[in-house]
This record gives structure tokens, sequence and C-alpha cells, in this order.
């Protein structure tokens, strides 16, 4: 194989994501979680942030920003969708990694 064949040729890596991979390094928490919550599905709730968007806050890690998004259902569907998924391991399927943010070799 020529070397401009070489470089064209793309490696696919498999990557079952956790839900620590879904929340991310540097996640946010709730400090403080009203008391007449109601938890959805007994795993997460749904809130209105300063800006009008919707935040999904999981209850396990207990009070951890989860996604976002324009609309309360939305969010609703997705956080579900999402959970499901972590749960039954087929994330994988559904995700990919475009660009890894790692720089290698020299700079």
């Amino acid at each position: 194989m020529d070397l401009i064949k070489q470089r064209r040729v793309k490696v696919t890596q498999t990557h079952n994501p956790t839900l620590q991979d879904s929340l991310g390094p540097n996640n946010t928490v709730e400090k403080t979680i009203p008391e007449d919550v109601v938890w959805i599905d007994n795993a997460f709730y749904v809130k209105k942030t300063r800006f009008g968007l919707y935040t999904s806050i999981l209850k396990e890690p207990l009070g951890a920003n989860f996604l976002s998004g324009a609309t309360e259902d939305g969010v609703l569907q997705m956080t579900r969708w999402h959970i499901k998924c972590l749960q039954d391991g087929t994330l994988g399927e559904y995700s990919r990694v475009v660009n890894s943010g790692i720089v290698s070799g020299k700079l």
C-alpha cells in the first residue's frame, strides 16, 4: 500500500462510554436539591435554568448535572434514552469520537 492510501485508512476504535464519560471531568453539581422535587423514574429530575434552558439533574451521583436542552420534553426524552443506553451498554453504538483533542508528537 502506498503512502497516500495509508493516510486515508481510518482506524476505528471501539469505546464503551460510561456515566463518568458522559458527565465529563468538570461536571457541575447542584448544591441544593429542593425537598419537594419529583424524581422521574426515580433517577433524575428536570429543572429550568436561569437562562431559560432545561437541565436534568441525576439522583446518582446526587445532584450531578446531566443533559441540557431548549425544551423540557426534549431533555426528559433524551435523558431517559441516554440512561437506558448506559444501562444496556449500547451507548457506544451511537457515539463516535471525531477528534480526541490529544496532541501527539512534539510541539
